[in-house]
């Protein structure tokens, strides 16, 4: 958990010409050293400046996480990639944690106009949005408050299926199986309005046996049984995985989630004792949340 002292540098003083802008805090503090140069760059400071704004601030390590390594990372960007992100981390209204509602995904629209629905839950007092943990909420400023995050907050680019298809080097063989198993797995994953779906990488693929000639090869009905065994009904964040469920399927069997500390095994019915392990979580879609796994999911008999 991180410290308000953190903060202490960025409150006012008697001077009532001191100002404590959400601007003001990133400049400052020292733990913001990436997301300053972002905004910097992306020449948001005075927008942060004015208005009522709720700001959901991600640290240097996780600046890091998201595989921006340092302030030359940062400046070597495309601007309107950094203002796109920077944009979905703001919400047009001050919403301090006491504000959250105790529920899980309420829908709440940042200022990115387009695919900028954010998903905020609060669970037993903590506070996620996106999957990713507020660690220190309510970090008063003039124009709002500020909840500093864990992860960065990547804006969806579409709805599940194209997004598959814009990771090649991780999804080409998912993509491919998708492409094979036929338009009603297609159909069913662009028109889900709320799914789940374990993703396995191409290396998985190639581990269980489906190489790119394999899959052309395939049975499409088996592929759909297949892929309709990694996908769950609901939005389901990994703040939100509970350890010894076991959720159903849009197939109908069920898989097994594991949670133990920070990692989390998916174990599909015809997989024996071997999980699958969640590589990357939150990848988020328009229409689903996709978790990375290195494993392909086997269905019962």
């Amino acid at each position: 958990m991180l410290s308000s002292v953190l903060f202490t540098s960025c409150k006012k003083d008697d001077n009532p010409a001191t100002t404590n802008t959400v601007t003001d805090i990133v400049l400052t503090n020292s733990n913001f050293t990436l997301l300053r140069a972002a905004v910097q760059r992306a020449g948001l400071a005075d927008q942060l400046r004015t208005g009522s704004i709720t700001v959901f601030a991600p640290t240097d390590d996780a600046f890091k996480a998201a595989g921006y390594a340092d302030v030359a990372a940062i400046n070597a960007a495309p601007v309107a990639d950094l203002t796109r992100i920077l944009q979905y981390h703001v919400v047009g209204s001050r919403i301090p944690a006491a504000n959250v509602p105790a529920a899980q995904n309420t829908a709440v629209q940042s200022l990115l106009t387009t695919n900028g629905t954010l998903y905020v839950s609060k669970i037993n007092n903590t506070i996620s949005v996106n999957g990713r943990t507020v660690t220190t909420a309510d970090v008063a400023a003039d124009n709002g408050v500020v909840h500093v995050i864990n992860g960065v907050l990547i804006p969806p680019g579409g709805d599940v299926v194209a997004t598959v298809i814009a990771n090649p080097q991780s999804f080409s063989l998912l993509a491919q199986a998708v492409t094979r198993a036929g338009a009603g797995v297609v159909t069913a994953l662009q028109s889900t309005t709320a799914a789940t779906v374990f993703a396995p990488t191409n290396e998985a693929f190639i581990a269980a046996g489906l190489s790119s000639s394999a899959i052309s090869a395939a049975d499409p009905t088996v592929l759909a049984r297949v892929l309709s065994y990694h996908v769950v009904p609901g939005r389901v964040f990994s703040t939100q995985l509970t350890d010894g469920t076991t959720p159903a399927t849009l197939l109908g069997p069920t898989v097994r989630i594991n949670v133990a500390g920070t990692g989390v095994t998916v174990t599909g019915q015809g997989n024996g004792a071997n999980a699958s392990s969640v590589v990357s979580a939150n990848n988020l879609s328009t229409n689903a949340v996709i978790h990375v796994i290195n494993r392909v999911l086997l269905p019962p008999p």
